[in-house]
């Protein structure tokens, strides 16, 4: 994971392509809707070079970011506004019930084994005030197969080594990407509810037609507003929350 970060620009994958500007705008959509109001203390959980915290210091919240990544920790710090610094999901460095709201909008595919992303969650639910706000990303089982399928690259043997993923949610980082873990809707579901939070929901964060935006290229601008509509519209249909590329759900510590 150290290795696959340190050597790209992480900072600007949320804005080169038309997939990763609907998922930057859809994300930030639902956290306007599910975060509590502005001055809260926001904890940004891998949350990389700052694109999401920045964005909320700007709103008026109090954010601080933490990071396994150097450079990511780096380049956050850069932005002002918010604090930054290294730290890892499953031991947070913050006190109890002191946090308002718990962004782990990456932790939970990077760490691979259901234990270790409870102990993140469980930290998580730990540093937040009675009532206070997790939000976790996760991608879904079906990414790889539909993002290789929207590029033109399907071909026998990827699909031979994707299909995999789609029963066990391991990812094979011989295709792309690095070790981690696919979710199917429910499984996210049962994680945070396992982990102690109520009031637990799963939203789908691209809805389905991200993959015409992937496949348009830079093309895709022009499709965006019919994507979003259709995020929108379709965002907790639980038959659809599959065809998204991530999954975005929101839990409440007792």
């Amino acid at each position: 994971m150290l290795e696959h970060y340190t050597g790209r620009d992480e900072g600007t994958r949320l804005t080169r392509t038309g997939h990763g500007r609907l998922e930057l705008l859809r994300t930030r959509e639902l956290l306007a809707q599910h975060l509590p109001a502005a001055p809260a203390r926001v904890l940004d959980v891998g949350g990389g070079t700052g694109v999401h915290a920045a964005w909320l210091a700007e709103r008026g919240y109090s954010v601080h970011l933490v990071d396994p990544v150097p450079l990511h920790v780096e380049r956050a710090r850069k932005h002002g506004g918010f604090t930054a610094a290294e730290g890892d999901a499953r031991s947070l460095i913050e006190n109890d019930r002191g946090t308002d709201a718990v962004l782990l909008l990456g932790p939970l595919y990077h760490l691979v084994e259901q234990t270790e992303r409870l102990r993140a969650l469980c930290e998580a639910r730990r540093v937040l005030r009675p009532g206070g706000v997790v939000a976790a990303a996760a991608i879904t089982r079906y990414m790889g197969l539909l993002t290789y399928c929207a590029d033109g690259e399907l071909n026998a043997d990827r699909l031979k080594r994707l299909l995999p993923t789609i029963d066990s949610g391991r990812h094979d980082p011989s295709l792309d990407f690095t070790d981690a873990y696919f979710h199917a809707p429910q499984e996210l579901s049962a994680e945070l509810s396992q982990a102690g939070f109520e009031d637990v929901r799963v939203f789908g964060v691209e809805g389905p037609a991200w993959t015409a935006v992937d496949a348009a290229g830079e093309d895709g601008a022009r499709l965006m507003d019919s994507a979003l509509l259709c995020a929108r519209a379709l965002e907790a249909d639980a038959a659809m929350l599959p065809a998204n590329a991530h999954l975005f759900a929101i839990g409440r510590a007792a």
